[in-house]
């Protein structure tokens, strides 16, 4: 949609009251969650002292850290490119990767990677539902990944100054990343065995939704197209593929965090990256706001906290901050940067994306 359909387009005046509402309410849990994690935050650790800390930070190896995300976001574009079968082009992908990361770091409900799926469907000519596969798969792609981190990271830790409380702290973080990963991989599991007998549960929904009009109209051709988009599990060596970027792009994101955490910790180790990326990657899976504001920061502290057996630390915020930052900062340049070139607004997009759960029951 170019710049002209947009600004032409006529308003949406059905109940606009109504529907703000309803957002803002959904909204309003992670915005508070937000914002007690950054009122704790900033009681804890002390503003100034960040500020001191950063000013002693190797500046150098945060300018390294920035450059080395953009090898980082090639990489991650290369994983949803080989998940979508190569149906787009790579310009198209990463482009579209960075706007919707740039549109999660703005608006609520992790609209960016319903607003990517969106986005590449109509640059592409693919459809909606044939996009959306792809994304779930790539997330569950970094859930297996990060539990499976955390789990051989771990036992390998230096725990001879870890107290009472500490070893408790770890050991429920690691049966968290036990659980998370056995519930996403029985569920990689469970949409392999759908993919690999699409035709007989497609034959299963098309006649239990036989009886009920409205589901009928609901699904329509949906399913077949969301089925064509789990394809890759099919084909294996499409799914080798994809399963190899996915390790070099964890990779990348190990050497990102060891680069970060070298600007402040000096001493840190490979195994310092490894434990927090995984540690912090479940951190920011809990509600918040946009860009998971102040959740972000308390992960990636508390496992260095956990890590170190010390108290959080004006180094271990400021390390936090500047690697969020960081992301903000290259993903909202290239986003904005590709929105701008496409002629689309953050509003009517966040409008579009709202209104995309409710027409789809419309057959829209």
């Amino acid at each position: 949609m170019g710049r002209n359909e947009i600004s032409t387009a006529a308003p949406d005046q059905s109940a606009p009251a109504p529907r703000l509402k309803r957002r803002w309410k959904r909204t309003l849990p992670g915005l508070l969650i937000s914002l007690v994690a950054l009122g704790i935050l900033f009681g804890v650790i002390k503003p100034g002292e960040i500020l001191d800390a950063l000013q002693q930070a190797d500046g150098w190896l945060v300018a390294i850290g920035v450059l080395v995300t953009l090898p980082w976001l090639w990489l991650r574009g290369k994983v949803w490119q080989t998940l979508l079968q190569g149906q787009a082009s790579f310009r198209d992908v990463f482009w579209t990767l960075n706007e919707g990361y740039l549109l999660n770091n703005l608006l609520p409900f992790r609209l960016g990677e319903v607003g990517r799926a969106y986005l590449l469907g109509r640059k592409a000519r693919i459809d909606f539902w044939q996009v959306l596969p792809s994304v779930v798969l790539e997330r569950m792609f970094d859930l297996i990944l990060a539990a499976g981190l955390l789990v051989f990271s771990l036992p390998l830790i230096d725990r001879a100054a870890w107290g009472e409380q500490t070893a408790a702290e770890a050991g429920r973080a690691n049966l968290l990343a036990v659980g998370v990963g056995l519930l996403v991989a029985l569920g990689f599991l469970g949409i392999y065995l759908l993919a690999r007998h699409q035709a007989r549960v497609i034959a299963w929904l098309e006649r239990w939704a036989a009886r009920k009009p409205w589901l009928q109209k609901l699904l329509g051709r949906r399913v077949e197209t969301f089925f064509s988009g789990l394809q890759v599990l099919k084909e294996g060596r499409l799914f080798l593929r994809s399963l190899a970027w996915m390790l070099v792009n964890w990779a990348c994101s190990i050497l990102l965090y060891l680069i970060f955490l070298r600007a402040f910790f000096p001493q840190a180790s490979l195994l310092w990256a490894m434990f927090v990326l995984a540690f912090g990657s479940f951190g920011i899976a809990a509600p918040s706001s946009p860009g998971g504001v102040g959740v972000f920061e308390w992960a990636h502290i508390g496992a260095l906290a956990i890590l170190l057996a010390v108290k959080p630390s004006a180094e271990m915020g400021a390390f936090a901050l500047v690697l969020h930052l960081s992301n903000y900062v290259v993903t909202g340049l290239l986003g904005g940067y590709a929105l701008l070139r496409e002629g689309e607004t953050l509003s009517s997009l966040y409008s579009r994306l709202g209104r995309l759960k409710e027409r789809v029951p419309a057959g829209e």
